[in-house]
This record gives structure tokens, C-alpha cells and sequence, in this order.
């Protein structure tokens, strides 16, 4: 099996020395990821500049774009052969809930899936990135439940969020849905030493909700969340209703 990891952390993140180390278990790893913290950054697409490449002494493919380049530039060009599956991740940090629609360790997995390769986000809920590397063996198993699948689902990614716990303390696994987050006090407005105003975005405190299938549920209770996500945003519950409305002009 020949395994694409990337991620939004950098070429230098501990969650994906690990990732890499847990996928090379059941197949050839190839890792292409970018040169720097490209968290946030969702699904960008580099078009207005071009995109270099180097590679480490590692053999690892650095970037110097966004994780959704990277997926495109080592499918398209820089792998010899197309991926059977595209992990992404460990991202240092949670993606639950809406995180989702900003995460670039999601995205990744999202082009991948356009691509139509199956894919896999994952991300650890914990603070603190040094641990990651004590979850490999859970990786490990979690890998061959999940990417060893001869159904594993057309069109959908499936978005794995680690608890911030210790791996011998986790209490299963849980198939889950999106919860919401808001964000409360996350914009700060300041002046910088020379007098000129700027803008921060960040920070604050966060505010969850959510049913009792929710994937921040699942992680707060120890549990580490799977969630399937699909390509199509359409609302079909909605389709009929607003078909009803008057929208001539």
C-alpha cells in the first residue's frame, strides 16, 4: 500500500514524524508537507505565485505552500506512483466541530478525497505536542481499523480527533458527528510601538454545543471521535422548501 502524509504544522511537526512512523506499519510512506505553520489556512490554493519544492535528507518533500498544494503537487508530480490513501496529521491541536471548515490537516484530506483517494485526518486534542509521540502504537492499531478497509466509504474523509489523555487511559473509539464551537474575545485590537493601529485574530475563550453523538463530546470524554465528513454542503432537507419560495425576477 503506498501512503501519502502531509499536514498543516510544518515538515518539522512532531505529530507528523509520528504519523509517519505509525503508517510506514502497513505500507510504503512517502511525506510531503510544507515548509512552515500553515494552520488555519482551510483549503487555499496557491495560484498567484509558483510553488518550490526541496527535499530533506530524510526524503521528505518540503513545500513551500499550503497543505492543499502539497497534495496536489505529490499526486500530480512528485510521487512516482498515485497514493492508495492520504493521511494527514497529527495536527497539534483539536479540529472538532466547525475547526473543521478552517483546519489545513483537513483540507489536506479533503483534496484528497476530490482527488478521489481516500483520506484521513487526525488530530490530537491535547495541548501539548510532546506527547503526541506516545500515541504511535494506538495509531498503529487505529491504521490497520481503518485504512486496511476493503469499504472504505467513496467521497468522505473521516476526521479522527486523539482525547487529551494518556493513550493507556483512552476509552474506545466513537463514531460521531460535528459539534459547533464559538469563539468569545478572539479578536484583539491594539497599537502597535510606532502608533498604528492593528488587529489580532485569536485567542479567547471557546464555547461548545452539541448533541450527545458530537465529536467534542466523545473527545472531553476520553474517547477518540471519528467523524465521516462528505464532500456535498447541500442542505437537501431545505432543497424542497425553498423551491417553494417566490424567486422570480
Amino acid at each position: 500500500m503506498r501512503i501519502l502524509v502531509t499536514n498543516d504544522d510544518g515538515y518539522l511537526a512532531r505529530g507528523l514524524r509520528t504519523l509517519a512512523r505509525a503508517a510506514s506499519a502497513i505500507g510504503e510512506v512517502s511525506v510531503v508537507a510544507p515548509d512552515r505553520e500553515q494552520s488555519a489556512t482551510s483549503h487555499s490554493l496557491t495560484l498567484h505565485y509558483p510553488l518550490r519544492v526541496r527535499v530533506t535528507d530524510e526524503g521528505v518533500h518540503v513545500v513551500d505552500g499550503t497543505p492543499t498544494d502539497c497534495v496536489v503537487l505529490a499526486v500530480g508530480e512528485l510521487l512516482p506512483a498515485r497514493p492508495d490513501i492520504v493521511l494527514s496529521g497529527v495536527n497539534h491541536g483539536a479540529n472538532l466541530g466547525d475547526d473543521v471548515l478552517y483546519s489545513g490537516t483537513v483540507a489536506a484530506a479533503m483534496e484528497a478525497t476530490i482527488l478521489g483517494i481516500p483520506a484521513i485526518a487526525i488530530s490530537y486534542a491535547g495541548k501539548d505536542a510532546e506527547v503526541i509521540d506516545s500515541w504511535e502504537e494506538v495509531l498503529v492499531r487505529l491504521l490497520h481499523r481503518l485504512v486496511l478497509r476493503p469499504d472504505f466509504p467513496a467521497e468522505t474523509l473521516l476526521n479522527v480527533n486523539l482525547p487529551p489523555v494518556r493513550p493507556e487511559a483512552v476509552q474506545g473509539v466513537r463514531v460521531t458527528t460535528l459539534g459547533r464551537r464559538a469563539y468569545v474575545d478572539s479578536l484583539t485590537r491594539a497599537v502597535d510601538p510606532s502608533g498604528r493601529e492593528y488587529f489580532w485574530i485569536g485567542g479567547g475563550e471557546s464555547r461548545w454545543w452539541g448533541g450527545p453523538d458530537s465529536d467534542f463530546r466523545a473527545v472531553h470524554s476520553g474517547f477518540i471521535s471519528v467523524t465521516p465528513l462528505h464532500l456535498d454542503l447541500t442542505n437537501y432537507r431545505l432543497v424542497e422548501e425553498i423551491g417553494r419560495w417566490d424567486l422570480s425576477l
